[in-house]
C-alpha cells in the first residue's frame, strides 16, 4: 500500500472533522500531499467518518487520475488539485460545513479580527469568495484567487476551505475559523456589532505567535 504514514494522517484528520463538531454526515472532507511524489491521498465520497480507515483513503495524481483505491474520490477533488498545483508550498487542505463559519458564507461577508486568537492564528480577515459550482475546479479558483498569504477562505453559500503544511495544519485551521465565526456571531447577538481589532495589534499578536508560541527546537 502506498504512502502508508500519509494515508493514516489523512484518515485520522478526516475523523476529527467529525469528533470536532465541524461536519455532519459524510460531508466535509481532507487531503494530504506526498511532498516527494506529488501524490495526493483524499477521502473517499460519501462514506461516513466513522467508517474511515487507512486503507480506504483515495491516491491520485497530479492531474486527478487514480492512483490506488478501490472508492470513488471525494467529489472536491478537482479542487483540492488545483490548489496544490497552484500553491507549491501547501501540503493539506481541510473543508468543512461547520456552522458559525458557513452562516458567514452564506451571508456572503468576510470574517473579521475580532478575537486575539484569530489575530495570532491569521492575523488578517479570512475573505468571503464568489459562488462556485461543486465538484469543479472553480472552486480552487476562488480559493486560489482569494486566500493571498492566509490559510483558509469562506467560499460562498458553501464552507470554509483551509490549507496548511500538512493534513493535520489544515484541520488546525479550519478549526479555528469556526470558533472566530462563532465568537463573532454571538457578539453581533449580544451588542449588534463585531468589534474589530487594530492593525497594530494585530500585528503584535501575530508576531508573538510566531516567534513565541509553542515547543521550539532548542
Amino acid at each position: 500500500m502506498r504512502h502508508e504514514k500519509l494515508r493514516e494522517d489523512v484518515c485520522n484528520a478526516n475523523i476529527q472533522l467529525a469528533e470536532t463538531g465541524l461536519v455532519r454526515w459524510t460531508s466535509g472532507n481532507v487531503s494530504g500531499r506526498d511532498p516527494k511524489s506529488g501524490e495526493i491521498i483524499i477521502k473517499p465520497s460519501g462514506v461516513l467518518f466513522n467508517e474511515l480507515t487507512p486503507e480506504k483513503m483515495v491516491v491520485l495524481d497530479a492531474s486527478g487520475q487514480l492512483i490506488e483505491g478501490d472508492l470513488k474520490p471525494s467529489v472536491d477533488s478537482s479542487s483540492h488539485l488545483y490548489v496544490y498545483r497552484n500553491m507549491p508550498t501547501v501540503f493539506g487542505i481541510t473543508h468543512t460545513h461547520s456552522k458559525y463559519a458557513t452562516a458567514f458564507a452564506v451571508a456572503g461577508k468576510s470574517l473579521p479580527i475580532s478575537t486575539t486568537t484569530h489575530a495570532c492564528l491569521f492575523g488578517r480577515t479570512i475573505p468571503c469568495t464568489g459562488l462556485a459550482t461543486i465538484g469543479e475546479e472553480e472552486i480552487g479558483r476562488e480559493i486560489v484567487e482569494n486566500i493571498a498569504d492566509g490559510s483558509a477562505v469562506l467560499l460562498r453559500n458553501h464552507g470554509v476551505f483551509a490549507i496548511g503544511k500538512s493534513a493535520f495544519d489544515a484541520l488546525k485551521y479550519a478549526v479555528y475559523v469556526e470558533e472566530s465565526a462563532e465568537a463573532s456571531f454571538l457578539s453581533f447577538q449580544l451588542s449588534g456589532e463585531i468589534p474589530v481589532l487594530d492593525d497594530d495589534f494585530v500585528s503584535n499578536c501575530r508576531k508573538m505567535y510566531l516567534t513565541d508560541y509553542g515547543q521550539k527546537p532548542s
